[in-house]
């Protein structure tokens, strides 16, 4: 594995001439050269083999020190089907080359209910916030009956913790006092953007009633280090296939935002917008010749590099035909900003398939559940976590390193 550089050792490397040309701005009428420099696969934490638990819901961020950025990482253990245990965290000094043993995150574990079932927190999301030099970690709560996900989950919330200089603050919930998010409303498993004024712009996917479809808006809060608050709600957008619009993830680029959403129609849906709170008419993804992707109720995610827009993503191939929602391998490719199509000639697969998926599909190991984090100048990662849900439930935790040839200005 190529090790990470950091952003004076990666311009350094291209040269002083090359350096300027890697940071020139491409308009949006001409395509950027191909910036992907390559794609290394780690595994950070083995499960496939019976070896350790099996981890799940991996999601990095990156907190910057006078020593050198940390990568942050919460995770879980999975044991069944939304089955999950405590959430963990774990940290990186020298960019994902080691990892500190995982360990709990107080707040964010599991708590008895007067009924004898258990509420816990599961599709977590950290996030460095430069304001207040806090990560906010925001997931929602789920109930557990016995060794099982409940059948009957009752309202559900966002709940977050707040970790500042290596201590963990309370567990808390985001309210939101709108009848449209009586049975659920929560941001899990999303991307957020957090804004030059220090609010976060994040999107809600909310119901009123179990068997309604659940609709989406853009949400923008205020977060003062401890306590994160609803300011303003935008329009609803809504979906009648299924349960509607599911796992919004929000993504900032050249400034304007977009946001793609799983759904439950073999479809997943983008929109773009000024002001995270309106947004043009949903469309389904689609190549740039506008044939749709066949996808299976599984979240996609942004990994937006200075010069262009990518998207990560499960998809139907020739390849998986039998897997379970198609949930391996994971792709990426660019996004064309002014069509919200993706560029076919861009795709490569992030991370591969293992195994046969037509013939013996129960042996790949499924990974719809991941998260992108920009890293360095020269590097951006994917981090997911398999698991087999016909076969004992193991999987290996991995990162996919996505090396640049072009520097990522996003990244200081």
């Amino acid at each position: 594995m190529k090790p990470t550089t950091s952003r004076r050792e990666f311009l350094a490397s291209l040269g002083a001439g090359a350096a300027g040309a890697a940071m020139t701005r491409w308009t949006f009428a001409a395509q950027p050269p191909d910036i992907v420099a390559g794609i290394d696969k780690a595994t950070l934490l083995r499960g496939r083999d019976g070896s350790g638990p099996t981890w799940f819901h991996p999601r990095v961020c990156v907190v910057p020190g006078d020593s050198g950025p940390t990568a942050f990482m919460t995770l879980q253990t999975i044991a069944g089907s939304d089955y999950f245990g405590p959430v963990h965290w774990m940290t990186s000094a020298d960019l994902g080359r080691t990892w500190t043993e995982p360990q709990p995150v107080p707040p964010l574990g599991r708590a008895g209910q007067p009924d004898s079932s258990e509420e816990g927190v599961c599709d977590v999301v950290p996030q460095w916030h430069p304001a207040t030099k806090t990560v906010l970690a925001l997931g929602h709560n789920v109930f557990y009956s016995g060794p099982r996900f409940s059948a009957d989950q009752p309202p559900r919330r966002p709940v977050y913790a707040v970790w500042r200089d290596g201590r963990w603050g309370p567990r808390r919930t985001l309210d939101w006092n709108d009848p449209r998010g009586a049975y659920i409303y929560t941001n899990n498993c999303g991307q957020r953007v957090v804004l030059p004024n220090g609010d976060i712009l994040l999107a809600f996917t909310y119901g009123p009633e179990r068997n309604k479809p659940r609709s989406v808006s853009g949400v923008i809060g205020s977060f003062d280090g401890d306590t994160l608050r609803v300011k303003e709600v935008g329009e609803e957008i809504t979906h009648d296939k299924g349960r509607g619009l599911l796992e919004p993830s929000l993504a900032e680029f050249r400034g304007r935002f977009y946001m793609t959403i799983r759904a439950e129609d073999n479809r997943g849906y983008v929109s773009a917008g000024d002001d995270g709170l309106q947004w043009t008419p949903k469309q389904p993804w689609a190549w740039d010749d506008g044939e749709p992707l066949v996808l299976s109720t599984t979240q996609q995610h942004w990994l937006p590099h200075s010069e262009a827009l990518w998207l990560v993503y499960t998809r139907k191939d020739a390849s998986n035909l039998n897997v379970i929602r198609w949930r391996s391998p994971l792709w990426m490719a660019q996004v064309d900003t002014d069509t919200l199509r993706l560029r076919r000639d861009t795709e490569r697969v992030v991370l591969p398939l293992v195994g046969d998926g037509v013939a013996a599909p129960d042996r790949v190991a499924l990974m719809g559940n991941f998260h992108t984090t920009n890293v360095s100048p020269g590097e951006s990662w994917v981090t997911a976590g398999e698991w087999q849900p016909r076969n004992g439930v193991r999987g290996d935790l991995l990162l996919a390193r996505i090396r640049w040839n072009v520097a990522n200005a996003l990244v200081r």
